[in-house]
């Protein structure tokens, strides 16, 4: 007959220390995967800002001067600005500028929040209140995806 205990089980001394190291660790692993995640799309989107953007210009000037060669270039002329007028609408539909910096912002969060945790972790003790700093170092991250470019003259909000 085996014999259970009634009541909350007994850790051993160091485990709630050894749960905060690992919770420390999975936000440092998590912030790394996203730093790389952040800087792969933000490199997608600055080469879509050009594929898109490069031949928008190139056209537009093309059709402005195939228009003023000859009377007989206007259908062409039309056809090129009507092409340059697609690439524009789809760069300013897809947002891929915009969709970079965030990439770009949300890039340093995640790099910030790993240095933190492996400063963190290089402590020979680490507190609940190391575990808090993080995770408010980890909303600040998802956030950048979001946040506007901070205003020029103007210092970045604080957490918290």
């Amino acid at each position: 007959m085996t014999t259970t205990t009634v009541g909350p089980a007994q850790l051993p001394p160091d485990e709630p220390a050894q749960r905060l190291r690992a919770e420390l660790e999975r936000l440092r692993d998590e912030a790394t995967r996203q730093k790389d995640l952040a800087h792969r799309r933000a490199e997608f989107w600055a080469k879509a800002d050009v594929v898109l953007g490069f031949p928008a210009a190139l056209l537009a000037g093309t059709a402005g001067a195939t228009g003023l060669a000859t009377a007989d270039a206007r259908i062409p002329a039309a056809l090129l600005a009507l092409a340059s007028a697609g690439f524009t609408a789809g760069a300013g539909f897809l947002r891929s500028a915009t969709r970079c910096r965030a990439n770009k912002r949300a890039r340093h969060a995640w790099a910030a929040l790993e240095g933190r945790a492996t400063v963190k972790l290089a402590q020979e003790h680490v507190t609940a209140e190391d575990l808090g700093e993080l995770l408010e170092c980890r909303q600040a991250a998802l956030a950048a995806y979001d946040g506007e470019d901070p205003q020029q003259g103007q210092p970045p909000l604080a957490p918290g």
